[in-house]
């Protein structure tokens, strides 16, 4: 486990706030349970299918429902920016879209590319993050977040707060 300090602010006559997280870090997908296992595993496979003919870097996600089912989408660009979409995205709203009302447990992403080295996992875009944030509000359930892919190290997370601290939710927007 790793503790990062995400933010240390230290100017006179304020308080110095450290807000932490805490993420699982894995060499190899074998140290997984069987359960996230198979998600990463399914993630992975979703990047083949990627339109990415842009960026050359596939994205695949999947996502696991409460209900048992798990749901894969990938990467779609356009010519016409940003008209495309993320493969977060897309695996959750095609999630909420086929199964109202189940709600979200667990989001693997991984990613393919032949032109982008990859010593990292690839970490969700705000877009998605805030969206993962919507859905864990909705359902009062924090995700499991996996990041990782075969050649790089596998991190994983609990809940949105952990990649979106002092996130904005739709109570922020009532009077």
């Amino acid at each position: 486990m790793y503790f990062y300090i995400l933010n240390n602010i230290n100017i006179i006559g304020m308080r110095n706030i450290n807000l932490q997280i805490q993420i699982e870090e894995y060499d190899h997908i074998s140290e997984l349970n069987d359960t996230d296992k198979e998600l990463l595993e399914k993630a992975w496979s979703a990047c083949d299918s990627a339109y990415a003919p842009y960026s050359k870097f596939n994205v695949g996600a999947a996502v696991l429902l409460e209900n048992g089912k798990i749901v894969s989408g990938n990467n779609q660009e356009n010519a016409a920016y940003p008209s495309g979409l993320c493969a977060e995205r897309v695996a959750m709203y095609y999630a909420s879209a086929h199964y109202p009302g189940v709600p979200m447990k667990a989001i693997a992403v991984a990613v393919k590319s032949d032109e982008v080295p990859l010593e990292e996992p690839a970490s969700p875009c705000g877009s998605c993050r805030q969206v993962m944030a919507e859905y864990e509000n909705l359902y009062h359930t924090k995700m499991r977040i996996i990041l990782g892919s075969p050649h790089t190290k596998i991190q994983i997370l609990k809940g949105i707060s952990s990649l979106l601290p002092l996130t904005f939710y739709a109570e922020g927007l009532k009077k």
